[in-house]
């Protein structure tokens, strides 16, 4: 029955059909190779079809820039299929990436879009699509220019804290895609419980984990297919010489054999590559890039371009802009080619409107909280104006968040502050002026002593506008050619 349904799309008008269909027959769809082909490459059809069209009539939308959105679309819906026809996996992976990643959030969508509507009636902006949490500062590395200057010393935010505010997330704005960063997840321990623990008491919520993989033994694996809701994202600087050069001797080799054991046991796994000065031609090289994406079976990769912050931070490690549009062009080369899912938030602002950080704006951004509570607007914009901590003590939840003024500042400079080239799209590094404006104007804590004498460093300030004045020179020629298509 549902093959001969299948059978009968033809036309990208019947998408609405398709996803019907899904929504009553996904796990049996899922589980047939040829069905579930079928649906994917009606998808595509779709998706063909209706970029075509949206080209045509949305004049608002620079044509190059739905023409990244739809190379990055086909490149997830090919991470998809390569999911479901390379890897073997686990009853528990296969339902959760069913019903949470596929059902709940692009299906369904019923209780995240009504939270959603609601949220934005009350504060006229939507909720954020994710939240990134570091529980723990502890690692078991010493990576050199860590942005979170993680070391031995335990400091982690209180299971009971964690724990809420993933439940809080999920119940005030539907929000059930977490990322877990550090420090290193792993290595986190509070009233006795672990990672592994939260992602098991929060069974409707999907987990994305930065880590080194020196920690995922065999018994990690093992319960990670079990629990099925999370992919762990291996953190790497390239081929051994540059991985163990910043993370440590035989730390390539430790990833490596993480890789594999998660892959044995039926887990999706992804990649986290680090660019400097230093690799940027070697992650983004084809050879290393087929061997993730094909030896080791990662799904799905991120770039973090360095960023001059944490310990030790210097803006030597930083790629040159020459390297940065290299790696802009080799990215795109990439994802269009091999369709292979490979997302660098610093290149790729076309395809999310820019910068996400603060909540974002219409497309679903996201809130940083740190192992004290502190709540920033992005990963790596280390100045709080608020704690979570606090907020719980005083009888508060995260809407409360979305009330602060510096975030608030921050969302109308996302929609209205920037020049428009999507191609610099971090307030931290591209448009760092604004951002110090931002942070004096709020008075905005500094997170560490780090993030402090940062901001008090005029050579710093002074050097990193420069950058972004020299990048500014070299991407505004190709925003003007590839993406507003003037000659």
């Amino acid at each position: 029955m549902v093959r001969h349904e299948l059978s009968n799309i033809e036309t990208s008008q019947d998408m609405g059909w398709l996803l019907k269909i899904l929504e009553k027959n996904g796990a049996k769809i899922a589980k047939n190779r040829m069905l579930r082909n079928a649906g994917l490459s009606i998808a595509e059809k779709w998706l063909l079809k209706n970029n075509s069209k949206r080209k045509q009539t949305e004049k608002s939308q620079p044509p190059g820039v739905a023409d990244d959105r739809l190379s990055m679309s086909l490149a997830i819906l090919n991470s998809v299929r390569r999911a479901f026809n390379e890897y073997k996996l686990s009853d528990a992976t296969l339902d959760k990436v069913i019903n949470i990643l596929l059902k709940d959030l692009f299906l369904e969508k019923g209780s995240r879009v009504q939270k959603s509507i609601e949220f934005r009636k009350e504060h006229g902006f939507n909720t954020p699509g994710f939240l990134v949490i570091s529980p723990s500062k502890a690692c078991n590395l010493r990576c050199v220019g860590c942005y979170a200057d993680s070391d031995e010393k335990v400091q982690t935010l209180d299971w009971d804290v964690v724990d809420k505010i993933v439940s809080d997330a999920r119940e005030l704005w539907g929000t059930q895609f977490i990322v877990i960063s550090g420090g290193e997840p792993m290595a986190y321990k509070s009233q006795g419980k672990t990672i592994l623990d939260l992602v098991e008491n929060n069974p409707d919520t999907f987990f994305m984990m930065y880590t080194n993989g020196t920690l995922i033994d065999d018994e990690a694996a093992e319960r990670m297919a079990k629990l099925g809701n999370i992919i762990p994202a291996i953190s790497l600087e390239g081929w051994r010489e540059k991985t163990d050069a910043r993370r440590g001797e035989g730390v390539f080799d430790q990833a490596m054999a993480a890789m594999d054991r998660l892959f044995q046991a039926g887990v999706l796994c992804g990649v986290s590559l680090t660019a400097t000065r230093h690799n940027a031609e070697e992650i983004l090289s084809d050879s290393f890039i087929e061997f993730l994406f094909e030896e080791k079976h990662v799904v799905i990769g991120w770039i973090f371009q360095y960023m001059p912050i944490g310990r030790s931070y210097t803006l030597d490690l930083m790629p040159t802009p020459n390297q940065r549009l290299e790696m802009w062009r080799q990215s795109w080369k990439i994802i269009r080619e091999e369709r292979s899912f490979l997302a660098d938030f610093w290149n790729h602002g076309t395809v999310v409107d820019g910068c996400l950080s603060a909540g974002g704006h219409d497309n679903g951004g996201y809130f940083y909280i740190e192992w004290n509570g502190n709540v920033t607007p992005c990963v790596f914009v280390p100045y709080s104006p608020v704690n979570v901590n606090d907020i719980y003590s005083n009888n508060g939840n995260l809407n409360d968040i979305y009330t602060d003024p510096f975030f608030s500042d921050i969302r109308n400079w996302q929609k209205n502050g920037t020049d428009g080239n999507l191609l610099m799209p971090c307030l931290i590094r591209d448009h760092n002026e604004d951002l110090r404006k931002f942070i004096r104007k709020h008075e905005a804590n500094p997170i560490d002593k780090s993030a402090e004498v940062a901001i008090m460093d005029g050579d710093y300030a002074k050097d990193i506008d420069q950058y972004a004045k020299d990048y500014h020179a070299l991407s505004d020629e190709v925003w003007e050619k590839q993406y507003l298509k003037k000659s």
